[in-house]
């Protein structure tokens, strides 16, 4: 399974800042590193989140809801989940409508 490194998901955030507009900065970089590393816990020698798609919900969930970004949050999270899928090899069909009620 492929994952994002902090770093790139930096680079990700700064190029929708360009592309979008907001306040660039970490807030909190512990609630960063949580929401990063929270799809890989485990529990008894079980992940708590086993597959592609459950590690990407929970990435992007804790991106959104940890807020560690001072702008951009729910953008980063959606990005962020839906380049997981597709680097693991999971490509969505959605429109721009849905995606944004699932992020809201």
């Amino acid at each position: 399974m492929k994952t994002l490194s902090k770093e790139q998901v930096l680079r990700l955030h700064n190029a929708l800042l360009e592309t979008f507009g907001g306040t660039a900065g970490v807030r909190d970089d512990g609630l960063l590193e949580s929401a990063l590393n929270a799809p890989f816990a485990t529990f008894g020698g079980q992940y708590l989140y086993p597959s592609v798609q459950a590690k990407a919900a929970q990435l992007g969930f804790g991106l959104v809801c940890n807020h560690p970004f001072v702008d951009g949050n729910k953008r980063i999270g959606a990005h962020v989940m839906l380049v997981f899928l597709a680097i693991n090899g999971i490509e969505l069909d959605y429109t721009q409508e849905e995606l944004i009620d699932i992020i809201l």
